[in-house]
């Protein structure tokens, strides 16, 4: 027992000497069950967009049942349906209520009309609970009016259901996950390759001590920065590429917008991951540190980007979080332009968002390092 006792507070004292790898092993677990345990996969208070073509007290009572169901939250008005596809197009709506003119008035006459509800069906977790609850709540409306037709104006005033709702997915009308998983695994896969990559790079240097030679040769530090992300950069793209393809070809999602906006926005993504990996690159001494170091940073990104869970799903607090991952912007410019094909105007906000992601990381990244064995 001397002997094992010994042993172990052998074992203990290591554990105290490297306390960063002993807090990831704490920080990881804690990290996960607030993360698991906030984030819910119920889609509530879906944007939508309203274009009233009617604007009276019967459209009006409509959109009252919409918002009181809880299930979309009217943000946007809308003056035409260019204004609704548009609004959609950017993501800024999940869906558009279309109103016709009339409507009203078609009511009060006992007449039958519609109500055209569009869903964007890039991703198909949103638009199913869109669509299941637009059409139920639509239905439940129909109904309440029926009733009061019926108390008002006698058995034979209204004989059918006053409206239908019509709804209508768009870009992916059958809800294929395939359309929505493909181009957001292009994100994930190009984050960790780069990530992990570029956070090795100059680990390895360390560790197979080269770092020395590098140390005592007249190259400036920006130069041997840019020497050792360019190939990563080139890399990675080359992933980009051989996702598309695959994507494509094996699993059916179609392009619709230009690949060659994608790739430059690719690359435009990689910059905020290059400067992550760098940073960690200069305090990690050994690459098992340097894994260590990134997994806290790839789980809050694989969990509130919107990869696999609805950012709209997530409590308030968990979505401010989000919107410092650049990540989430990237699964938004990559899913519009593969699903969608929209062009680079509506895509402006997300591509400012990482160019200021860009800026900084890398700024930090390059002032923390030092071309010196500390």
């Amino acid at each position: 027992m001397r002997r094992l006792r010994a042993l172990m507070r052998k074992e203990f004292t290591h554990m105290r000497r490297d306390p960063r790898t002993l807090m990831l092993i704490f920080i990881m677990p804690l990290l996960q069950l607030f993360l698991f345990g906030y984030i819910s996969s119920d889609v509530r208070n879906v944007p939508a967009v309203v274009l009233d073509q009617d604007n009276s007290h019967a459209s009006r009572a409509l959109l009252d049942a919409y918002r009181a169901a809880d299930y979309f939250s009217l943000d946007y008005v809308a003056y035409s349906e260019a204004d609704v596809i548009r609004l959609i197009e950017r993501g800024q709506a999940r869906a558009g209520i279309i109103i016709p003119p009339g409507y009203g008035n078609d009511l009060a006459a006992g007449q039958h009309t519609e109500v055209a509800v569009l869903i964007d069906g890039s991703d198909p977790s949103i638009a199913s609970t869109a669509l299941s609850a637009a059409t139920l709540i639509g239905q439940a409306h129909a109904t309440s009016t029926r009733v009061e037709q019926l108390a008002s104006l006698g058995p034979g005033g209204a004989a059918q259901t006053p409206f239908d709702v019509r709804t209508r997915v768009l870009y992916n009308p059958d809800l294929r996950s395939s359309y929505n998983m493909i181009p957001g695994l292009i994100g994930m896969i190009l984050q960790m390759a780069t990530m992990n990559l570029t956070a090795f790079a100059i680990v390895r240097e360390r560790e197979q001590g080269t770092i020395e030679q590098l140390i005592v040769t007249p190259i400036r530090n920006w130069e041997l920065i840019l020497a050792k992300l360019t190939p990563y950069v080139l890399i990675s793209l080359a992933n980009l590429i051989l996702i598309l393809l695959v994507g494509t070809l094996w699993f059916g999602v179609p392009i619709r917008g230009s690949v060659l906006l994608l790739v430059a926005l690719a690359g435009l993504f990689l910059l905020p991951n290059l400067g992550i990996g760098l940073f960690v690159s200069t305090f990690a001494r050994t690459q098992r540190e340097a894994q260590f170091a990134t997994m806290p940073l790839l789980l809050p990104s694989f969990l509130l980007s919107g990869f696999y869970f609805p950012v709209a799903a997530m409590p308030a607090a968990l979505q401010f979080i989000s919107r410092l991952i650049p990540l989430t912007y990237f699964l938004v410019i990559v899913r519009s332009i593969v699903i969608k094909g929209v062009g680079i105007e509506a895509l402006m906000p997300e591509t400012v968002a990482l160019s200021i992601f860009a800026i900084v990381l890398l700024g930090i990244a390059a002032l923390r390092f030092r071309k010196t064995l500390d």
